[in-house]
């Protein structure tokens, strides 16, 4: 089932899981991670519409929590990585938050060629 309006799925989901997002984000890849998901849940909270910039931004997050970057040597991702200890609660905290904003997205409902959608496609 399609989400009929996706901007408020996405601003629901971002609302309840706010401080879970940045934690992520921080625990995952450092400081420069967590700033860029406070800018995108702002840029969430003040949207008026789903542009392709704010999709390409979740895009990113999922990315992130889903460790797309991990096996690039070249990426801070990696190295945040190799230092996680599996049995840590957050871990299994992550993979459900994951899991969450995965579902969402499937919602979603975009049209070709944009970002989610292209995303979605290629996974």
């Amino acid at each position: 089932m399609f989400s009929l309006n996706p901007l408020r799925e996405v601003q629901n989901f971002t609302y309840q899981h706010d401080q879970a997002l940045q934690s992520a984000s921080l625990v995952l890849a450092g400081q420069f991670a967590l700033k860029r998901t406070q800018s995108l849940l702002d840029e969430i909270r003040s949207a008026n519409a789903m542009t392709r910039r704010l999709q390409r931004g979740i895009v990113e997050l999922h990315k992130l929590l889903s460790l797309y970057y991990v096996h690039d040597e070249n990426r801070i991702e990696a190295a945040y990585f190799a230092d996680l200890d599996p049995s840590d609660p957050y871990v299994e905290e992550i993979c459900l938050l994951t899991e969450a904003l995965t579902d969402l997205l499937y919602r979603i409902d975009c049209a070709p060629g944009q970002p989610l959608s292209d995303y979605l496609l290629a996974a």
